[in-house]
């Protein structure tokens, strides 16, 4: 998923002063509150239900889609975690996928055929039933909206990607509805990491009445700069819901933020929308890495100079050092390095001398004269993070008679402008939405719904393919090894960091908040908890003595 179009723009990377002062108090993580199904929460130890009211969150100021289907920024998934839900959901800590709206299900023999059962007595928020048929409905009205970024994940369906093509029609596609609770899926070919997948909130039951919801909490109200979020009545597990709402509120103030919440009127501030250095409880400051890559890409527009030689000249010319100064977590490579994953040879080597001999040849071959100068544009958010950028490849490119020119759009038309944009040059903030380096991977195959840059490689996506159906996990990471080193190859990719997340939340106060490499928090488990206040110097009298000695 995109980060928020704010923290694209390089808010991701804190400013120095707020790294600076979040660095110096980062607790032990919370323990995360998970109440089994059926369970009452009068009956859970240490809840006090008197203590339970609306969490409330402040955000950047921007417009959410709701949409779960279209929508694609973290910030929109953390809403959408609450509103809606699948098969399966996120773990909140490891983020391994567990059961949902899914009671069981079971895989055929040859890995082609899924079948689910639904739990009983599911509802939409509104009382209707959620039913096989729900699904069924939900993910072919996906798979049939053009703008909808995530579709192409369901190509491991039989029929699907002819549909989402327009090459094939909806009783073609592999999901049925045997009866009320069962849905059986078959797949082109055996796919393991399909309830990875499924987490995915694009991949909700979605009603088909408005203002319905399948999640833990119902769309109350959505006015300017305040969302309301209720519980949901109707929910599956709604005995275990503590608390009554999430308020969100927004605002773009950093120091105004702060003093929100040193004064307690908000309880969370995430995506780093803080002035971290004047927070007074230092333990409120979590900071921790992300599943996720910032990287400069170039959209493969068929211009005569775009040769994958012309565009390895230009990265043998990028000093990174001076690209990357200042990051938290560089990146030399698009996945973010997972256990197990093997070794990539990423970008962190530079030599302009090089660069001119390799630009000399590349040139002669792609039939463009010595002398003939190189326009290259690059599209950019309106901001001075990524004007920097440009001024660095700017320098460093015009020794190999390349003219970098730049065009800039507001931070909240960016991403969605890239795909009718006439430039050469982009960059993106990629969160995995699985645990797998596939999510990533997954942007540069051919016919997905994410390539936006248009990369074309049979022999790229025949290893993903091929990944897919491996049944060792070590064979699926070597498989997707092969295909990242392919893509970095063609030199379509500039790496720059990884993410790192900022939240302000005293997890004293806050039950149910971890941390985790999604940055994604479910509001299901939220609730409050009794602090314990301490009073400084206080000393207990002996049993005999009635009054308090104090320090003072």
């Amino acid at each position: 998923m995109k980060l928020n179009i704010h923290r694209t723009s390089g808010a991701k990377l804190l400013p120095a002063l707020a790294l600076a002062a979040a660095l110096t108090a980062v607790p032990p993580a919370a323990q995360v509150f998970t109440p089994q199904l059926g369970e009452e929460t009068e009956g859970i130890p240490g809840v006090d239900m008197s203590l339970q009211r609306n969490i409330v969150m402040l955000t950047m100021g921007h417009t959410y889609d709701l949409n779960p289907q279209t929508a694609s920024y973290t910030s929109e998934a953390q809403l959408l975690s609450g509103l809606y839900e699948g098969l399966f959901s996120y773990s909140p800590t490891t983020l391994e996928p567990q059961n949902a709206l899914c009671s069981s299900y079971k895989i055929s023999r040859n890995k082609k055929r899924w079948t689910f059962t639904i739990i009983d007595g599911a509802k939409f928020s509104s009382g209707e039933k959620i039913t096989a048929d729900s699904f069924r409905e939900s993910w072919l009205n996906l798979l049939s909206t053009p703008n909808a970024p995530y579709a192409s994940l369901l190509d491991c369906i039989e029929g699907a990607r002819n549909y989402r093509q327009g090459k094939g029609t909806r009783d073609e596609v592999g999901i049925t509805a045997r009866d009320e609770k069962t849905l059986v899926v078959h797949l082109e070919e055996p796919a393991e990491h399909l309830p990875k997948i499924l987490c995915h909130h694009a991949f909700s039951v979605v009603s088909k009445k408005k203002d319905s919801y399948s999640g833990a909490f119902a769309l109350k109200s959505y006015e300017k700069g305040r969302i309301e979020l209720v519980k949901n009545k109707n929910y599956r597990e709604a005995s275990n819901i503590l608390i009554p709402g999430i308020t969100i509120l927004q605002s773009d103030d950093l120091d105004e933020n702060a003093f929100l919440y040193n004064t307690g009127k908000v309880d969370w501030i995430p995506e780093g929308n803080v002035n971290a250095a004047k927070i007074i409880n230092r333990n409120s400051i979590k900071v921790a890495g992300e599943f996720g890559t910032y990287y400069i890409f170039f959209k493969l527009n068929g211009k005569k100079w775009n040769t994958r030689e012309i565009r390895e000249a230009l990265l043998e010319a990028i000093p990174y050092d001076s690209l990357r100064e200042g990051i938290t977590v560089p990146a030399t490579t698009l996945v973010y390095p997972l256990t197990g994953y093997p070794d990539v040879a990423g970008f962190d080597d530079y030599d302009s001398d090089d660069a001119v001999m390799m630009m000399a040849k590349a040139r002669e071959k792609a039939g463009i004269p010595a002398k003939e100068k190189i326009t290259v544009k690059f599209g950019i958010m309106d901001s001075d993070f990524m004007k920097n950028f440009v001024q660095i490849l700017q320098k460093a490119w015009q020794p190999l008679g390349v003219e970098l020119v730049s065009e800039s759009r507001p931070s909240e038309q960016y991403n969605g402008a890239i795909s009718g944009w006439d430039a050469d040059l982009f960059a993106y903030s990629w969160i995995g939405d699985f645990a797998d380096p596939l999510a990533f991977l997954e942007l540069f195959r051919s016919d997905s719904s994410l390539n936006v840059a248009g990369y074309r490689n049979e022999a790229f996506d025949g290893l993903l393919h091929q990944a897919s159906v491996a049944d060792d996990s070590s064979e699926h990471y070597k498989l997707l090894a092969q295909a990242e080193s392919m893509l970095l190859d063609d030199c379509v990719i500039i790496p720059v960091y990884h993410p790192v997340s900022l939240h302000i939340i005293d997890t004293d106060v806050i039950g149910g908040w971890q941390t985790n490499a999604m940055d994604l928090h479910p509001f299901k488990y939220f609730y409050i908890r009794r602090k314990e206040q301490s009073l400084p110097n206080l000393v207990a009298a002996p049993s005999d003595k009635k009054e308090l000695l104090t320090g003072y």
